[in-house]
């Protein structure tokens, strides 16, 4: 029987699929529980059940695993604050408010797979240059996003009128040392603690009192 070109090319599509997916498993469970300097490319790969030439061809070496994930999880985050700001009644919320729900939603995203938030806001630390500047790519998205929310809030008239960009950039490497230490501890706080504490950060670098409860 014959067999088409594009028979033979959506099988090796889904072959390489597969195994991009078997090998982010891999690393979000070796680099989440073990840590990625303790994880080799060939542990990498044999738990992933695939040769190390797919790991190159796919992802180039560990590093583009880790940073596959990392791309992957901090989406994730992005998505769900951009949909906390989007849903219902959140443009009469008052600022304090619109600043939980996005931590909340930000926190609960990030923090769900405990193995996601370690290889988000830990091991990702001082592995190489290259991480590093992928890592400023997303702050500085972050930033972009953060400094929007506070130009509309000065449209609203809830905070001074002035550029934000070096507060909000401040902030965004604020938050995530504090999401590095809580991934740290051996004593895991509830996401709830950790939104509330970075609602009073963000709201302080505002210049704006957190409401007495």
């Amino acid at each position: 029987m014959d067999v088409s070109v594009d028979q033979v090319t959506g099988t090796i599509d889904l072959a390489r699929t597969r195994a991009r997916g078997q090998l982010l498993e891999a690393g979000l469970e070796l680099f989440g529980v073990y840590g990625y300097a303790q994880t080799s490319e060939q542990a990498l790969c044999e738990v992933a059940g695939v040769p190390e030439e797919v790991l190159w061809e796919e992802f180039g070496s560990r590093e583009g695993v880790l940073m596959a994930i990392h791309n992957r999880v901090t989406t994730k985050g992005l998505r769900a604050s951009e949909q906390a700001l989007l849903s219902e009644g959140m443009d009469d919320c008052p600022l304090a408010m619109r600043f939980r729900r996005l931590f909340d939603a930000y926190v609960y995203a990030v923090t769900r797979d405990l193995r996601e938030a370690r290889v988000t806001f830990v091991e990702v630390l001082g592995v190489s240059p290259a991480v590093d500047e992928h890592c400023k790519r997303w702050k500085d998205l972050w930033a972009d996003f953060l400094t929007g929310e506070a130009e509309r809030a000065a449209v609203r008239r809830e905070v001074e009128e002035r550029d934000h960009r070096v507060v909000v950039m401040v902030m965004v490497g604020t938050v995530h040392e504090l999401m590095a230490h809580h991934s740290r501890r051996a004593r895991r706080a509830r996401p709830e603690e950790v939104s509330q504490e970075l609602t009073t950060l963000g709201l302080e670098m505002m210049g704006i009192a957190l409401p007495a409860e």
